[in-house]
């Protein structure tokens, strides 16, 4: 019963409202912008290297707020949320998946430079930012109960996205490869990201600095390697994602069919999920930067847009098409360690390992964004417990049901986006003026 409702509240969240909200959203972000998110791609890279050293106010240089972002965007998203767009809504929900990044891209661009630009002190002397301090700063009075509802969203959405999800499906991953009871795997977890968040948000960006580069590369190599491979089917792989965006999918082996809507609103969830353009968590870490410029630290932020889905989501989609996996009866990560193993020895247990990392690094990056949102409902009185709380419910998390959390996940994930994308349509002229001073400032 309460899982039906629970469905029934997801599919209205997900709607076509919402992802018209979204897509729409960064459309219209990226036209106002001119498509600056899609031309200075190469130009945010060479910042990103430039700002391993930070200069001006904040708590963390800006390449530690991106790995920050990074660590919480790169996770079950890229390994088991792609693999549950495609096995529910056929290849082309991959496709659908890179245009919600390529928008996204502005979106996450325009996030950053509210969250620089209207961040603000806390009690303890900590610069803090994000939705809900833009939407009361910039906004006003009036939008306060707007900054509030995200605050709450957020704070109790990361339980979901960020805690639950993450802690159920390694230990799923680690129990099915390496047969580790889950309680045992939730345990381990508990212990080590206690380790880690009590130390606060500069202790997360040195882990996250460290761990984040090495998880990405090792799996993008993995990949690139099977893909290396099956180079001949890549042509055929990638007809038939765009094919399948636009067309249903017959059933197939053990793939149901899929319509055309379902495979657009798979590939949007999964993407946003996976990315969090749109959601209002980066910019809570964007907001830590040691720096003076906002629309600096924008063009950094969308870099993690682009890692996370163009790169990341990328290499695990094709390697789930190329191999066929997506018509079989794996769902989750099982296809996506299905696909890794078909090509390489001990596929499944890479897949797992990265799914380990990846998810212990998602709890690192969760836990400062809900804990943001508890300070702002709260303020500093309640971080600490809040913490405890974070720990606690890490084992809770990998031993319930997977279709109850990622529904959970989901929904949230809807709930939390629309005071966020309201706020960035609302506070857009502020996004594209600072954009523009910064372009004539620097003579481009």
């Amino acid at each position: 019963m309460f899982e039906s409702l629970l469905g029934t509240i997801n599919g209205w969240v997900w709607g076509p409202p919402m992802l018209l909200l979204l897509l729409g959203t960064g459309l219209y972000l990226s036209i106002g912008l001119k498509g600056l998110t899609l031309r200075q791609i190469s130009r945010s890279f060479k910042e990103l290297w430039a700002g391993r050293l930070g200069a001006g106010e904040g708590e963390i240089p800006p390449f530690r707020a991106l790995m920050t972002s990074l660590s919480a965007t790169i996770g079950t998203g890229n390994i088991a949320g792609v693999a549950t767009a495609i096995g529910i809504g056929g290849p082309g929900a991959l496709f659908w998946m890179w245009m919600t990044a390529l928008v996204g891209m502005a979106t996450k661009y325009a996030e950053a430079v509210l969250a620089v630009e209207y961040r603000q002190k806390n009690d303890k002397g900590e610069t803090v930012g994000g939705p809900m301090y833009y939407i009361r700063n910039g906004l006003g009075p009036k939008w306060a109960w707007m900054g509030v509802a995200f605050a709450v969203l957020c704070g109790l959405g990361g339980f979901g996205i960020g805690n639950g999800v993450q802690a159920n499906s390694v230990a799923d991953a680690l129990n099915l490869s390496f047969g580790v009871p889950e309680i045992a795997t939730g345990v381990a977890l508990a212990v080590l990201i206690a380790l880690v968040i009590f130390g606060g948000v500069k202790r997360i960006a040195v882990v996250a600095t460290r761990l984040v580069p090495i998880m990405a590369v090792a799996y993008i190599l993995c990949g690139l390697i099977i893909l290396g491979i099956h180079a001949v089917e890549i042509p055929a792989a990638l007809a038939t994602i765009v094919k399948s965006a636009f067309s249903p999918v017959a059933a197939t082996g053990g793939f149901a069919g899929s319509a055309v809507w379902l495979a657009i609103r798979m590939g949007v969830a999964r993407g946003v999920f996976s990315n969090e353009a749109g959601l209002g968590s980066a910019p809570i870490a964007h907001a830590a930067a040691q720096t003076d410029n906002p629309v600096r630290q924008g063009r950094i932020a969308m870099l993690g847009t682009f890692i996370d889905t163009i790169i990341l989501c990328s290499i695990t989609g094709l390697v789930i098409v190329v191999t066929g996996v997506w018509t079989g009866t794996e769902q989750g990560s099982a296809m996506t360690a299905a696909g890794f193993s078909s090509v390489l020895p001990g596929g499944d247990k890479i897949v797992a390992l990265g799914l380990a990392v990846f998810a212990f690094t998602t709890l690192l990056g969760w836990s400062y964004y809900s804990e943001k949102c508890f300070g702002f409902l709260f303020g500093v009185k309640a971080l600490v417990p809040f913490r405890v709380l974070w720990v606690l419910a890490i084992p809770f998390g990998a031993t319930i049901n997977l279709g109850m959390v990622w529904t959970i996940a989901d929904t949230m994930n809807g709930l939390m986006a629309l005071p966020n994308l309201i706020a960035l349509l609302m506070l857009s002229p502020i996004v594209f003026r600072l954009t523009r001073s910064e372009i004539e400032k620097s003579g481009e």
